[in-house]
C-alpha cells in the first residue's frame, strides 16, 4: 500500500514535467544545457530589432531577450533600429540604453521601411551570429536559444516557422498563399518566408543586399548564393500592443518584388535563359498558327483575310524574335561586365 501510494504521484509528476518540458522552447533548451549540452561555438550574438511605433512593447521585449540569453551564457548585444517612429519609442529606447549596456540603437529621421532598417543593422552588428526579430512581442524571445542551437548544427540561416499563427484571418491566409507562391517560384523549401524571427551566420548578412520590400526574401537571396537554409517551428503570440503594419498593398508589392528577386538572382547573369525561353515559346506558337493557316489556304482554299488567327500568329512570331533579341543583347552586356567578385566563396586556402 505504502509503495503504491508513493509511486503513483511520482509518475503523475513525471508526466506533468514532460508536458512542461515540451511547452516552452527556451526551458527545453535550458534543461538540456544543464544536462551537458555542447556549448555554442559562437563568440558573440547580435540581436537585431527593427521597429516602428512600438513604445509599449519595448521594455518587456528587452527584458525577455535578456532572460532568454542569460540561459545560454553567451556574449551578446541588442541593436534597435528605430525606423522613424512618431510615438515615444525613441525616448523609451534612450531610457533603456542608460540602464542596459548591452543595448545600442540607430534612429532614422523618417520611415524608410523594414528592409532599410535591416540592411543598416547588418552593417553595424559585431556578432558572428545574428538574430532578427520584430518588436511587437509576437515573436517569442524564448526561441532564440533554439534558433542558435539549430544554426550551430552547421546551417547558415535558420528561419522561424509560425505554424500556428495568431493573426487576423486575412493576414493569415494571404500569407499562406504568398508563402506557397514564393516556395513554388524560388525553389526554397521553407514554409514561412516573412517570419521576422531568423538566425544567420555573419557571412550571410554580409553577402545579401536588401532594399525595397526584399527583407521577406532573404532566405531566397541566401539560398541562391549557396548558403544552407533550414527552419524550425517557433511560437507566435497574439499582438498585445499597437496595431499591425500589414496592408493589402504589401501583398502586391511583395509579388512584384518576388519577380525582381527571381530575375536579379537567377537570371541576371544568364538573361538568355529567360528571354530566350519566352521568345522561343512565342515564336513556336506563332509558327504553328501560321503553318495551320497556310495549310488551310493551300489545301482547302480557305481565304485568310477574315481570319484573326493570322494576325495573332504574325504577332507571336514578331514578339518571339524581339524577346530573343533582348536576351542576346543581355548576354553581350553580361559578357562585357563579368566580375569574379560576384561569386560566394565558402573557404580559401
Amino acid at each position: 500500500m505504502t509503495n503504491e501510494s508513493v509511486s503513483k504521484p511520482d509518475t503523475e509528476n513525471t508526466q506533468k514535467t514532460k508536458k512542461k518540458y515540451y511547452k516552452r522552447p527556451y526551458k527545453r533548451y535550458n534543461s538540456q544545457n544543464k544536462s551537458g549540452l555542447k556549448k555554442l561555438s559562437f563568440k558573440k550574438v547580435s540581436i537585431l530589432v527593427p521597429l516602428y511605433n512600438e513604445e509599449e512593447s519595448l521594455k518587456p521585449l528587452i527584458a525577455e531577450i535578456n532572460n532568454a540569453l542569460k540561459i545560454i551564457d553567451i556574449n551578446y548585444e541588442i541593436l534597435l533600429i528605430d525606423d522613424g517612429s512618431t510615438d515615444k519609442s525613441l525616448e523609451i529606447i534612450k531610457e533603456i540604453v542608460k540602464t542596459d549596456n548591452k543595448v545600442r540603437f540607430i534612429s532614422f529621421r523618417k520611415n524608410y521601411g523594414k528592409s532599410a532598417a535591416l540592411q543598416l543593422g547588418f552593417k553595424n552588428i559585431s556578432g558572428d551570429a545574428v538574430i532578427t526579430m520584430d518588436a511587437d512581442l509576437q515573436d517569442d524571445p524564448a526561441e532564440i536559444p533554439n534558433l542558435l542551437a539549430k544554426l550551430d548544427e552547421g546551417h547558415d540561416l535558420v528561419s522561424g516557422w509560425k505554424k500556428v499563427r495568431r493573426d487576423p484571418f486575412i493576414k493569415k491566409h494571404s500569407s499562406k498563399f504568398f508563402n506557397y507562391i514564393t516556395r513554388l517560384m524560388s525553389g526554397i523549401k521553407i514554409h514561412d518566408f516573412n517570419c521576422g524571427l531568423k538566425a544567420y551566420r555573419k557571412e550571410v548578412v554580409q553577402s545579401v543586399d536588401i532594399y525595397g520590400e526584399l527583407h521577406r526574401y532573404v532566405p531566397v537571396l541566401a539560398g541562391w548564393k549557396g548558403f544552407r537554409i533550414t527552419e524550425i517551428v517557433v511560437k507566435h503570440h497574439p499582438r498585445k500592443y499597437g496595431k499591425t503594419k500589414f496592408g493589402i498593398s504589401r501583398f502586391f508589392k511583395g509579388f512584384v518584388d518576388l519577380l525582381t528577386v527571381i530575375f536579379t538572382t537567377r537570371y541576371i547573369r544568364r538573361p538568355m535563359h529567360l528571354f530566350g525561353f519566352m521568345g522561343a515559346i512565342a515564336f513556336f506558337v506563332g509558327f504553328l498558327i501560321s503553318a495551320y493557316l497556310s495549310y488551310e489556304w493551300w489545301v482547302n482554299g480557305t481565304p485568310l483575310y477574315n481570319r484573326p488567327l493570322l494576325g495573332l500568329g504574325a504577332l507571336l512570331i514578331v514578339v518571339g524574335v524581339q524577346f530573343f533579341s533582348v536576351g542576346l543583347l543581355g548576354e553581350f552586356m553580361v559578357h562585357n561586365s563579368h566580375d569574379d567578385s560576384e561569386y560566394s566563396i565558402k573557404e580559401q586556402k
